[in-house]
């Protein structure tokens, strides 16, 4: 059945993909109130960048190209898989042994060193660890560590496949 379908294809899917989650992940903001913490911010980013890579990919004509793009994406998958098995971590961590919460990006930004922002957005703070919403069991974390492993999958065919003509 992948032989039927064209790396290009796939990209473009995975691409479009990767927005229809961003644009989930701003519905649940905006209008459900769902307030993304530092490790959903993390990945989101993650997304973004898995589709722009994977939509320009889609639109390139060299396969050797296309093949190095893959294997971005499934390194950029696999750092937001990291993200989300951290996040679900933090999630089934008992109350008393989350990290303490810490103030808005907004000012975190405006009163710490960059060094500190990025550590605490990676590492996670209390904020994480509050399920705030499930779907058939599984957290806003849970979902998306599906759909990057999915989409890591996806790329690692593309990378390791046969080329064929006229692809």
């Amino acid at each position: 059945m992948f032989s039927i379908f064209s790396a290009r294809r796939f990209h473009g899917v995975i691409g479009v993909a990767a927005f229809a989650l961003l644009g989930a992940a701003f519905y649940m903001e905006y209008q459900m109130d769902l307030e993304p913490c530092p490790l959903c911010m993390l990945q989101r980013i993650a997304f973004l960048c898995i589709g722009v890579f994977s939509l320009v990919s889609a639109a390139v004509s060299s396969e050797r190209v296309r093949k190095w793009l893959a294997g971005t994406v499934v390194v950029l998958s696999v750092l937001g898989a990291a993200l989300a098995i951290r996040h679900l971590y933090l999630q089934n961590l008992p109350i008393d042994e989350l990290p303490a919460c810490l103030p808005g990006l907004s000012y975190m930004v405006d009163a710490f060193p960059w060094q500190d922002i990025a550590k605490a957005m990676i590492m996670g703070t209390g904020d994480c660890g509050e399920v705030v919403w499930t779907f058939l069991g599984l957290s806003i974390p849970g979902w998306t560590l599906i759909a990057f492993i999915g989409m890591a999958i996806v790329n690692l065919f593309i990378v390791f496949r046969r080329t064929n003509k006229g692809e």
